[in-house]
């Protein structure tokens, strides 16, 4: 139970009795009486024999825990990054107390991790609690004998992650474009009116490099602002379409009608209402060749229905039509399937849409269009660049054939897998990890689509499995317990929430598809880490998505980029310092070490003003941290580009979702 810093404040003393004798003045002695009384009692463990600083020092998921649950708490002191002046000394147990009755239902002794090395990625040294024995339903914290630390409430329960799975889909009824937020569904905070819909915007889009050509204007309203800028991105808008779609397919009985956007109560789950939004935009984006537009660039302002400036558009590409190709394909089969006659009709299309789309891009397989780059002449238009490598438009068009394959039974489309699938790096190179989970996702579904190869799928199951198995970024760092909070990553970048909802999802899907020689309640705790990271078990004791008190979170996002919810905004910068503070659920980046201000800080932005914004050095955090610890609460426009570190995506958001829906009844 010690640290390097542990201070033992114990003493023993020994007492002397001395007597003193003679009159007169004459000479004393000392004696030692026959009968000594007996030494004191040692002093009583201590709670905690040292803390300074606020932490946090117990970290917990902040919404709580299914009652099936594996149930670990982190204690942590720090020993590098900013916080590295906080200091705590474990005390010697630990009670989880049920807060309705004020009882302690179990004593905790703490476990240290890694022999009480500092973990070189948090820069902390960190002691494990379990306590999955607590299985009632209820509010709990877990606290020392003092309550000298006390971690936040959270709740046990199989429901506990109902209310926030709602917030967090709710998140893309926020994102529409072209849609107004009436405060029926968004209350008054953020109610907003339909955005770009003015003239010249969304449904009068004009080409980017014609703008003053009447004759290219297409109406392209819809869609999903992409991130926390509001440009519309064919790529990311059909990976999400395909996200949201897998997690219905894999759970459909856990959809609800109830999140509380307008559609909700139509006897359609809303997860489907929302995919039809985006799936609309992208029958819009279609051109009558089959082939998709790849970009709409919007207008940015706060609250977006301010935005008055044009909408352009970028030309079709090969990568985006073979998206779009396996988003239609694969919503062929779900809407086709839900009993609905108008939704069986629209199913039709979709996948007459999808095969039209497989036909152009085979027929011209190497278009592409880079967006907001000055050799196209596209600078300005977007933010992202959502052109992709060669292997990625290979990886796209295998992905496209699987979902064909699945829609329309084919053999062309199986024939297609069975000659290029090996070409994958998961088969080609036995690979996985969290950065290659669209691809790895899809040559999985692929061993249950009827008409399969055998001895395809029966390779890809194989190869996962021994993936799994094999990489030091997987199985082997959960049996090896290499990251005290319990999510492991090989490498944090740009997106790292991301990453781990990812890679969560790698486990579960070990479980689901029934491969390893690891339990299914082993696969689904290591997939849960990754849950608990985002929801609180990490170095800054944060729940990565905004705004979430009113779910029970403690300490939740205050405030991220977006163009929406902007740095000085009195209504909407943070929840702490504005009158709203941002909508609930969206989930932020993430720790990034690669984060750097602008290159222009901190003398050469143009103008005093814009080099005083720079400060003296980056902000630290997130700059000169310790891997985890890379993450600042700020939204920051340029020149600090905060967008490296807190700005949300509906690619977090859709991989969140997927993962939080497997702990979901």
């Amino acid at each position: 139970m010690s640290t390097i810093r542990r201070l033992l404040a114990i003493s023993v003393c020994t007492s002397v009795l001395a007597a003193c004798g003679g009159g007169g003045g004459g000479g004393g002695s000392t004696s030692v009486p026959n009968n000594p009384p007996p030494p004191p009692p040692p002093p009583p463990p201590q709670s905690s024999a040292r803390i300074e600083g606020d932490g946090p020092f117990l970290v917990v998921d902040q919404f709580g825990y299914r009652t099936d649950m594996e149930k670990i708490a982190v204690i942590r002191n720090p020993v590098t990054g900013f916080d590295a002046d906080d200091l705590i000394d474990p005390a010697d147990e630990y009670l989880v107390v049920d807060e309705a009755t004020g009882t302690t239902v179990l004593t905790v002794l703490p476990t240290e991790w890694n022999g009480g090395a500092s973990h070189s990625g948090s820069g902390d040294e960190a002691w494990w609690l379990d306590f999955s024995a607590v299985t009632a339903p209820g509010t709990y914290t877990i606290r020392d004998s003092e309550d000298l630390v006390v971690s936040a409430s959270f709740e046990i329960g199989d429901d506990v992650y109902d209310d926030v799975l709602k917030a967090a889909l709710k998140v893309m009824f926020y994102q529409r474009a072209g849609f107004a937020k009436d405060a029926a569904y968004v209350g008054t905070g953020w109610a907003d009116g339909a955005s770009h819909v003015g003239p010249g915007q969304d449904t009068e889009a004009r080409l980017y490099s014609a703008p003053g050509d009447a004759s290219t204007e297409r109406d392209l309203h819809g869609g999903w602002y992409d991130a926390g800028d509001y440009n519309k991105y064919t790529n990311w808008t059909a990976d999400y379409v395909i996200s949201l779609l897998t997690s219905y397919m894999e759970r459909p009985a856990i959809w609800t009608d109830d999140v509380g956007i307008p559609e909700s109560g139509n006897g359609i789950p809303d997860i489907l209402d929302e995919v039809k939004w985006g799936l609309d935009w992208l029958i819009r984006m279609q051109n009558a060749d089959g082939s998709v537009l790849s970009i709409v660039g919007l207008d940015g302002a706060s609250p977006p229905s301010a935005a008055t400036g044009p909408s352009t558009y970028g030309p079709e590409s090969s990568s985006a039509t073979l998206t779009t190709a396996a988003a239609f394909a694969l919503a062929s089969e779900v809407y086709g399937g839900l009993g609905d006659a108008t939704l069986s009709t629209y199913a039709a299309d979709l996948e007459q849409r999808a095969e039209e789309a497989w036909d152009w891009a085979v027929a011209n397989p190497d278009v592409t269009f880079r967006n907001n780059d000055s050799a196209m002449g596209s600078q300005g238009l977007g933010a992202g660049q959502q052109e992709v490598s060669d292997e990625a438009r290979a990886e796209k068009k295998l992905s496209a054939a699987i979902y064909l394959a699945h829609a329309t039974g084919e053999s062309g489309y199986h024939d297609y897998v069975t000659a290029n699938y090996s070409a994958s790096k998961m088969v080609g190179s036995f690979y996985i990890n969290g950065f290659e989970a669209n691809s790895q996702r899809d040559l999985l579904f692929y061993t249950s689509v009827s008409g399969a190869n055998p001895t395809v799928a029966t390779t890809i199951l194989d190869r996962y499995e021994t993936a799994m198995a094999g990489s030091n970024e997987l199985w082997q760092a959960v049996d090896g317990e290499i990251d005290p909070y319990r999510a492991y990553l090989g490498a944090y970048t740009w997106g790292s929430n991301a990453v781990k909802s990812r890679t969560g999802m790698l486990y579960v899907q070990q479980a689901s598809y029934g491969l390893g020689t690891q339990s299914v309640d082993a696969a689904m705790a290591a997939g849960a880490g990754y849950i608990h990271y985002l929801h609180g078990v990490n170095p800054l004791g944060l729940v990565y998505l905004s705004n979430m008190a009113a779910e029970g979170a403690k300490k939740s996002v205050d405030t991220f980029y977006h163009t929406w919810f902007s740095d000085g905004s009195a209504l909407w910068d943070s929840v702490s310092g504005s009158t709203y503070g941002p909508a609930p659920g969206f989930l932020v980046g993430g720790a990034n070490p690669s984060y750097d201000w602008d290159s222009c800080c901190p003398t050469g932005c143009g103008s005093a003003a814009n080099n005083n914004q720079c400060g003296i050095t980056p902000p630290a955090p997130p700059a000169g941290q310790p891997t985890q610890k890379s993450y600042l609460q700020f939204n920051d426009g340029w020149p600090l580009n905060s967008w490296q570190v807190t700005e949300n995506s509906n690619g977090y958001q859709t991989d969140y979702i997927r993962l939080l829906s497997k702990y979901v009844d």
